[in-house]
């Protein structure tokens, strides 16, 4: 879930008790409307839209607005309710606070705290909280129970007045104390919060603070199953529950170790890394430093150190180093539950993602998450621009054109340091994009740190797809894409490429057209494909695809001409069989037929 809180109003009537909930809420931003006259740190166009967004990507939402709105935008997004985020809906004059959703992730203590800023009562309607004063089903960030599905049945004989003793191990300060329960020393149920691994049972909820850093180090290309197995053994003897686990750490030599990697996914834990300075400062207080060790790492020691630099200057060593096959861990144990979010740092993302042509529609949901999930967005400020829609607050680094590998070589140095970023490309980022200069940055670089970034490329659909959707047909059969740009690549070779296309009859989708300074080689490549095809080839010239200025309109191949194209527009042209298909409503089709008998 998001760190930060969203106060989100419609409009300047309610903006001063946005800022006053939001002043009473740590972490907290008032979201406005761009036209909205009144303050405000994050802006959107459309409300529906923008708190689609922010529940998508985790945020806890409070909209000071009718209840009906923020169901009608997250609707559509509701799956799973131990992962929804807070969302609270607040009268305009502030005489209401209604938890709608995330009751399993703090929305009634939310609801509470604005409550109480707001001198009202919150209206909550989850019986255990009516009761006990918290959701004893709904733990807080650090704390977690180790039978979920048993809480419901424990929950519903305290409601009807059974006693219940408490019996805290460890963890400190536990959020339970302060509930309303009947409390009795000899009481048949228990609630017991420990770092053990204890069965929950129906007369005994077992909650596990999250106090228990898991330290691990592996050779190169150690195998996964090794240290998970390592893992599991060493938890099991020491009688350690996964759920008390908080995060996996390392050293960041091991930031892309499949092995480290894999273990993160099995616990469903973050994984964090040190730096060997930051691990070198734990020597002091290592069980099992290596002269060996620090002279390949620069550290005496990596999994007792970073579960150690994890639990904090408090924390305490409880399991030692403990080897297996090319691998190694350590446990350390934190008074207090750990903050995944203030350990280490995080492998660094670079997600290099494909927008579409510029509708909306056309952009994939795994696209929208990531660039919702993104600490910033690199790219070109048009394509910046076209995703403004979804009220990003993540942080903008834009780019001219020209500027291609300054653009991917800022994307990759700050995902090197540990962020999420989310390089955007139009169309899809394989096709004349940034996802092969990334590959050959990296290629080209011995940077340790882009190394151990984690490269993902998401697709997205092209301006030759959109083209061929808007007319129906075009490429039914064999296709090809060429870009007659030759800042890049020589003339003689987009030529030669021209001349293989058109003697092979391909569909042919011609990228970067013309430009100001570039004229020539459209005519160029029309009078290639004559020599191949007739004259009445149909061409589709499809210009600012998904936008609002968008055209698309169908000439012939011997009525293309240069002054009707620009660098906006993609120019798709059938091959020896396409052909025109007249529809009633004037929107005629491009048919090029791959042989399936019609009669």
């Amino acid at each position: 879930m998001s760190a930060e809180l969203a106060v989100v109003v419609l409009g300047a009537r309610s903006a001063g008790l946005a800022r006053r909930i939001a002043d009473a809420l740590p972490g907290a931003l008032v979201h406005a409307p761009d036209c909205a006259a009144c303050d405000a740190d994050r802006r959107f166009a459309k409300a529906t839209v923008h708190v689609a967004g922010l529940f998508a990507a985790g945020t806890p939402v409070v909209g000071i607005c009718a209840a009906g709105i923020l169901i009608r935008a997250v609707a559509p997004l509701l799956e799973d309710k131990s992962r929804e985020p807070p969302v609270v809906a607040v009268a305009e004059d502030g005489s209401a606070v209604v938890p709608l959703l995330g009751g399993h992730r703090g929305a009634n203590a939310l609801a509470a705290s604005i409550a109480t800023a707001l001198g009202v009562r919150p209206a909550l309607t989850t019986a255990g909280d009516l009761a006990f004063g918290v959701a004893l089903d709904a733990p807080p960030p650090g704390w977690r129970l180790a039978a979920p599905a048993l809480a419901k049945s424990f929950m519903a004989k305290l409601l009807d007045g059974a006693p219940v003793r408490m019996d805290v191990e460890a963890g400190g300060p536990c959020w339970l104390e302060s509930a309303a329960l009947q409390r009795q020393r000899d009481a048949d149920l228990s609630i017991t919060v420990t770092a053990r691994d204890m069965p929950a049972t129906p007369a005994r909820m077992v909650v596990h603070p999250q106090v228990l850093a898991l330290g691990v180090g592996c050779e190169r290309n150690a195998p996964p199953e090794a240290l998970l197995a390592l893992v599991e053994a060493t938890l099991a003897e020491a009688d350690l529950a996964a759920g008390a686990v908080a995060c996996v750490v390392s050293l960041d030599l091991k930031a892309a170790e499949p092995a480290v990697q894999a273990l993160a996914a099995r616990l469903s834990r973050p994984v964090r890394f040190y730096t060997a300075d930051e691990l070198k400062a734990e020597a002091p207080r290592l069980a099992n430093p290596s002269a060996t060790v620090l002279a390949a790492t620069g550290t005496p020691g990596v999994a007792e150190a970073a579960a150690l630099r994890a639990a904090g200057p408090d924390g305490r060593l409880i399991v030692p180093k403990r080897k297996g096959k090319g691998c190694t861990c350590a446990v350390a144990l934190a008074p207090v539950p750990i903050d995944p979010e203030r350990a280490g740092r995080a492998r660094g993302l670079l997600s290099v993602v494909g927008i579409g042509p510029g509708d909306p529609a056309t952009r994939t949901p795994a696209v929208e998450a990531r660039l919702r999930q993104a600490d910033e967005l690199v790219g070109y400020g048009l394509y910046l621009d076209l995703v403004a829609d979804l009220g990003l607050p993540a942080e903008r680094s834009a780019f001219p054109l020209g500027d291609e590998t300054a653009r991917c070589r800022h994307a990759l140095e700050q995902a090197a340091t540990g962020r999420r970023v989310a390089l955007v490309c139009s169309g899809d980022p394989g096709i004349y994009a940034m996802a092969a200069l990334v590959v050959e940055l990296l290629a080209a670089s011995d940077d340790p740190g882009w190394q151990r970034v984690e490269v993902e490329v998401l697709p997205g659909v092209s301006a030759f797809q959109a083209a061929a959707a808007r007319v129906g047909g075009a490429i039914g059969h064999d296709f090809c894409c060429v870009s007659l740009s030759d800042l890049l690549t020589p003339w003689a070779v987009i030529e030669r490429r021209l001349e293989a296309a058109a003697a092979g009859d391909f569909v042919v989708a011609l990228y970067n057209p013309v430009s100001l300074r570039r004229r020539t080689a459209l005519p160029a490549a029309r009078q290639i494909l004559l020599r191949h095809r007739p004259g009445s080839t149909p061409v589709v010239l499809a210009r600012n695809l998904g936008r609002p200025e968008e055209q698309v309109r169908i000439v012939t191949l011997a009525e293309l001409e240069t002054d009707a194209v620009d660098m906006l527009t993609l120019v798709l042209i059938g091959n020896a069989t396409s052909r025109l298909v007249p529809r009633l409503d004037g929107r005629d089709f491009v048919l090029t037929p791959r042989g399936y008998p019609v009669t």
